[in-house]
């Protein structure tokens, strides 16, 4: 290389080996973390070959973390906590009471004290957002009620890691220096009751300023038609509210990020905000993984072998039966626990920035770091083994249940066994047209189609779009029409017509080949945007598509008013 370019070399290198490694990783049915993770450790310090900076990883890893929080504030959902709260609030604080003491005794026993033993327990309590949502979606889990536990489980945990980030720089004094007279009490409390007077200047100015200025700035924008400049006002409020917060409240960036995100979300635009900064967060935190990683040795393995497995089993089996026992005393069913226990059996993002935090703050020994992101790794590595022991378990007790060959079939049916994968309920309708798609396309058919489309099914993966479609009292189908199991609940062999509204055209594809193999008389209309998308969607089964530019044009040649003569 003939330049010196350690920025680019590291953003390049890192996005690269991460897309190779999580590409692998989800070949395999892996969590694509394990994959961002690994690319880390190739590129760090700790194997031979190429060495990325990892000053500047750390740095590209805190807009990371940043956009990672700004996300988290973003779908943070209020209503949603409050409709767990009885289970959700004790049952989370509870779990992270039982796995900091589990951490905290592990540390102690390895001689890093106190502090590093309670900071290692905290990082080890907290569960993977990306990682727990994700099994809950493949399970079509997430709008049930133990989908809705563990969500707003998670919330908690979430919540309690804010508030953990933003006061252990104010109480590291404390589990360092200790509380030797009252001169030093005093010294020691001054800074911790400055801190709580600098986080709640900050809450008051985004609640009372922020609340209103945030969704404004959003509307005003979105009002001038520029979708770059609306991506870049995101992101400007996100990386602007942090640095602030940061900078003159000395608050974490984590925090300003956090309610940046809060504050969005009280617009009707949120939802858009999500969509067009969604690339870039990815990306960052894609190179968030990846600078982690470059910080594991992975001689930790070899070296530390009895705490890693010690490390692992407090993740694994302490959380969990903690998280079970919780929910059992709560009244729910052994399902319900078993979920919950499944989902939080792991650890992620969060145990990667209260471990970093606590190595800066010379809390914790950079072993503590080096077991919690070993610990992480082989968690989310063998989280789908603790779902697919629960599907064995569900599959064998609704087996036990079913009633034998011979049976009266008139005595009562027992209560139906809870699964692990919600069933997506078949449609009863005959002769109907079936919309997959509600956004600008689907929603405008809907509206003008009146009767020429009756009876009407719909497919929309977003949740909140078809809650307000249900209260409308139109048949919804939840889901990704792309999913066999979605696409034949839609009773596509009685239909009689199929509009495939949806944007992306390799996704529109899967459903068309699906349907055609499902019913081959069937006529299907797609959506493209380009004549390559056209040909896709017609060698796929598709009987016509429509693109949007050519109809547009049309419509536009329609109204050019005749040349006078």
């Amino acid at each position: 290389m003939t330049h010196h370019m350690p920025l680019i070399s590291t953003i390049v290198v890192g996005l690269v080996l991460a897309f190779v490694l999580g590409a692998i990783a989800q070949r395999f049915r892996i969590s694509p973390l394990v994959g961002y993770l690994l690319a880390g450790v190739v590129i760090g310090p700790a194997t031979p070959g190429f060495v990325a900076d990892v000053a500047l990883a750390n740095e590209l890893a805190e807009i990371g973390v940043i956009l990672l929080m700004f996300g988290v504030g973003l779908h943070f959902s209020l209503k949603d906590l409050l409709a767990v709260r009885a289970i959700s609030l004790p049952g989370a604080v509870a779990q992270i009471a039982v796995a900091t003491v589990l951490g905290m005794a592990l540390g102690i026993a390895l001689g890093w004290g106190v502090a590093g033993g309670l900071v290692f327990g905290l990082a080890l309590s907290v569960a993977s957002t990306v990682v727990l949502l994700r099994a809950l979606q493949e399970r079509r889990l997430v709008d049930t009620e133990r989908g809705r536990i563990a969500v707003g489980w998670l919330i908690v945990e979430d919540l309690a890691t804010v508030i953990v980030l933003v006061m252990l720089p104010a109480l590291a004094p404390i589990f360092k220096g200790g509380l030797q007279n009252g001169a030093d009490l005093q010294t020691i409390l001054l800074p911790i009751a400055l801190t709580i007077g600098k986080v709640a200047a900050f809450l008051a100015l985004m609640l009372l300023i922020g609340r209103r200025v945030i969704p404004w700035i959003l509307h005003y924008i979105a009002h001038t038609g520029s979708r770059e400049l609306f991506r870049l006002s995101v992101l400007a409020i996100a990386l602007g509210s942090a640095f602030a917060a940061a900078t003159l409240f000395d608050v974490s960036f984590a925090l300003g990020a956090f309610f940046a995100g809060m504050m969005m979300a009280e617009s009707e635009l949120s939802q858009r905000a999500a969509q067009e900064t969604l690339p870039l967060r990815d990306a960052f935190a894609v190179l968030f993984f990846v600078s982690v990683g470059m910080l594991f040795d992975p001689m930790i393995v070899v070296q530390q072998p009895l705490p890693l497995l010690a490390t692992l089993l407090i993740i694994m089996i302490g959380k969990s039966a903690a998280s079970f026992a919780i929910v059992r005393v709560f009244g729910y069913s052994h399902a319900t626990a078993l979920t919950i226990s499944a989902s939080l059996a792991q650890i992620g993002e969060f145990s990667f920035i209260l471990a970093g935090l606590g190595v800066a703050l010379n809390l914790m020994p950079e072993t503590g770091r080096a077991l919690i992101l070993a610990g992480s790794i082989l968690s989310i590595l063998l989280n789908p083994l603790c779902f697919a022991a629960l599907d064995w378990w569900l599959a064998r007790g609704a087996a036990a249940a079913a009633p034998p060959p011979g049976t009266d079939t008139e005595a009562p049916p027992a209560a139906p066994a809870e699964s692990a994968r919600e069933p997506v309920p078949v449609t009863n309708l005959t002769g109907h047209v079936v919309l997959i798609g509600y956004g600008r396309v689907g929603r405008f058919f809907v509206l003008n189609a009146g009767d020429t489309a009756a009876p009407l099914l719909i497919v929309e993966e977003d949740s909140g779009t078809v809650e307000r479609m249900r209260q409308e009292g139109r048949e919804v189908i939840a889901g990704n029409a792309a999913d066999a199991e979605v696409l034949a609940a839609c009773n596509l062999a009685a239909a009689r017509c199929l509009l495939v509204a949806v944007p992306n055209a390799f996704e529109g594809s899967q459903a068309v080949a699906q349907a055609r193999a499902i019913n081959p008389g069937l006529p299907i209309v797609a959506r493209a945007h380009s004549e390559e998308e056209v040909q896709y969607l017609l060698k796929h089964g598709a009987t016509s598509v429509v693109m949007g530019e050519h109809e547009i044009a049309r419509a536009m040649l329609g109204l050019v008013p005749p040349r006078s003569t």
